[in-house]
């Protein structure tokens, strides 16, 4: 079995954005056969809290470089886009 990959949600808070998309990730991936550990901070915070996840979906832009896959949308917010960003985020941590 593949290992469990943790991903970091950040939006301008780190409280309400972010546990929305959470949610919608997690669901969706669970649909897919795949099982994510989800963490969320604000933006601002992600640099420092980066080490130890496989990716990090913002609704926010963030820094450049970071190290590690980003992947900025709005789609689990507007609904437009949704099944693409899926794809990417699913992509992402099938690599």
């Amino acid at each position: 079995m593949a290992k469990q990959k943790t991903v970091l949600f950040a939006c301008g808070t780190g409280i309400a954005t972010s546990t929305v998309v959470a949610h919608a990730v997690e669901e969706a991936l669970k649909d897919r056969g795949i099982r994510i550990t989800t963490r969320q901070c604000k933006a601002t915070e992600v640099a420092g809290q980066i080490d130890d996840v496989d990716l990090v979906v913002s609704t926010t832009q963030l820094p450049k470089d970071l190290g590690k896959p980003v992947i900025t949308t709005l789609a689990f917010l507007t609904g437009i886009g949704k099944a693409d960003a899926l794809d990417k985020i699913e992509a992402a941590l099938r690599d």
